[in-house]
């Protein structure tokens, strides 16, 4: 027997007209990309995405039709995000910091056919143009005196929605219709599509809205410093329609000063993103002077994710600031969030240091997301805290394949999803993240690939082996380091390596220093063991 429920189908499109209905008034702030400010309301916003919708439409966009945006967190980017979806076109957005090349790569591979974006990219988009022929119309998020020259032909926003109604009956469609496309960072190979529905969408901002996982509420003012480009902001876009929250966009300014004025001013109650980001919001405060307590008196939370949350960091914004900080692990493949670091009953009685310890610890699964641990042949691992091995994943918001990709090695055949995380898993549902199974970096809460780096290197005609390793940054958290081995009487010069690298890596990617060795370290199956570069270069550090 089954229930007598009515069946509706989950819709993107649902969110925009819930909080344009019941938090109408509340407002969306967004910092421009030439610096000024704009704010208007959620109703104000609803308005505007059925004018773009409806502009989309008359210029030929169809269901299943990909809709790129390389852009900032602002107003318009909310509205491309909600339009897109809502005519049942994919939104594929596209991190800026990335390869121009690989950028191209992923436009041809998606099948772009509009591209959205801030004019700060301008150059990006001039500079790929001629290697995107699926592009059928590029437009700059902009009015129509801002529009930036180039040998692209582009549209302004304005323009484009400018003539078209402010109203639409929204189609409904299969809830498992796909909604967003986000591609991984390429850390090994090209990058990987992963393509989530409305279905898993609305799963994810729910249970995001849980007051152990982001815990907002309509009361709330949040500040969205996790990029759009990256995994979605992590569903802020949906989880604070959801909710009927004021929205923070701080745009391109995301610096320390920039961020600490932005909280005071819009009076920020929660705010989430990567521990660089963190990091310079405590360096701007503390150049203010005085005592740190109570300089952001707004904030109740702050959400870390990313990379590794510092003990430096997290006891600088509890005992010193008075925030509480909560660390999160997640990934592309899982919408992104998979557990989230809420306290235990019991927690508050802990002595400092054994609260410190709990707090670094990744954080325990949301409800929805399941975790386990294999040995290298699959084998299930005990949940003992001790025991670390390969962390597998599965849920209605992760992944189960790749975009346009045959090959399902990530996956498992019952069904999981391989992350290429080392972890143990503790008896209480505490994840802990010992290793990455690939040898990737993560500098600032963004990918680097060592072996791209290492590639590059090696097409220097005097390199014959090259290692790239991650080590300990101060502002960056982790920062690449580039170990040569020369061919035998030769001394290939820094500079010229470095030229090698930048022709096929993006600059941020760029080793911050090259030592040279006259043998690297080799294994049985004539791999480099990165395992012992890593042993001996453990207690580097960089600072700059």
């Amino acid at each position: 027997m089954q229930g007598l429920m009515m069946h509706q189908q989950l819709m993107i499109s649902d969110l925009i007209e819930h909080v344009s209905l019941n938090h109408g008034s509340r407002e969306i702030f967004s910092r421009e990309t030439d610096g000024s400010d704009f704010t208007y309301t959620w109703a104000d916003c609803a308005r505007r995405v059925k004018k773009l919708a409806n502009a989309l439409i008359a210029a030929g966009v169809k269901p299943g039709d990909r809709v790129a945006t390389i852009a900032w967190n602002n107003y318009r980017h909310i509205e491309i995000y909600y339009a897109v979806s809502g005519i049942g076109a994919i939104v594929h957005t596209i991190n800026p910091r990335l390869d121009p090349k690989q950028i191209a790569w992923m436009v041809g591979h998606a099948e772009d056919s509009f591209l959205f974006f801030d004019t700060t990219f301008a150059p990006i988009v001039h500079g790929i143009g001629a290697l995107c022929p699926s592009i059928k119309k590029w437009v700059a998020m902009c009015g129509e005196d801002q529009v930036p020259a180039g040998n692209t032909e582009v549209d302004c926003y304005e323009s484009f929605i400018k003539d078209h109604a402010d109203t639409i009956e929204w189609e409904r469609f299969d809830e498992n219709s796909a909604c967003t496309l986000c591609y991984t960072s390429g850390t090994t190979g090209d990058p990987k599509g992963v393509l989530y529905s409305h279905r898993s969408t609305i799963l994810h901002a729910w249970a995001s809205c849980a007051k152990d996982v982001v815990g907002i509420s309509a009361a709330d003012s949040v500040l969205a410093v996790v990029p759009m480009f990256h995994i979605s902001a992590w569903g802020l876009v949906y989880s604070c329609a959801m909710m009927g929250c004021k929205l923070v966009m701080p745009g391109p300014g995301l610096d320390g000063k920039s961020l600490t004025d932005m909280i005071r001013g819009q009076e920020v109650t929660n705010m989430l993103g990567v521990p660089t980001v963190w990091m310079g919001i405590l360096n701007h405060l503390k150049s203010e002077g005085g005592e740190l307590m109570g300089k952001l008196p707004s904030v109740k939370n702050a959400l870390v994710g990313g990379s590794a949350l510092p003990e430096v960091l997290l006891r600088a914004y509890e005992d010193e600031l008075g925030i509480p900080m909560q660390q999160g692990w997640g990934m592309t493949e899982t919408s992104p969030l998979g557990v989230t670091n809420a306290p235990l009953p019991g927690f508050e009685n802990l002595p400092r240091d054994e609260q410190i310890a709990k707090k670094l610890l990744a954080g325990r699964s949301i409800f929805g997301i399941e975790l386990r641990i294999v040995d290298d042949e699959d084998n299930l691992l005990p949940r003992d805290g001790e025991t670390t091995g390969h962390l597998q994943a599965r849920g209605p918001w992760v992944a189960s394949s790749y975009y346009k990709k045959d090959d399902r090695s990530d996956f498992t055949e019952d069904g999981w999803f391989r992350t290429g995380d080392v972890a143990a898993l503790h008896p209480d549902g505490y994840l802990e993240i010992t290793d990455r199974s690939k040898d990737v970096i993560k500098s600032g809460g963004e990918w680097i690939s060592s072996i791209e780096v290492e590639h590059a290197a090696m097409d220097h005609p005097e390199v014959a082996m090259a290692a790239c390793i991650g080590v300990h940054h101060d502002k960056w958290q982790e920062r690449p380091i580039l170990i040569v081995q020369p061919h035998p009487g030769k001394t290939p010069d820094k500079d010229e390596i470095k030229k090698c690298i930048e022709e096929k890596c993006a600059k941020w990617w760029m080793p911050d220093a090259i030592f040279f060795k006259d043998e690297l370290p080799i294994g049985a199956t004539g791999k480099v063991l990165k395992k012992d570069i890593k042993q001996e270069y453990k207690s580097f550090s960089l600072t700059k």
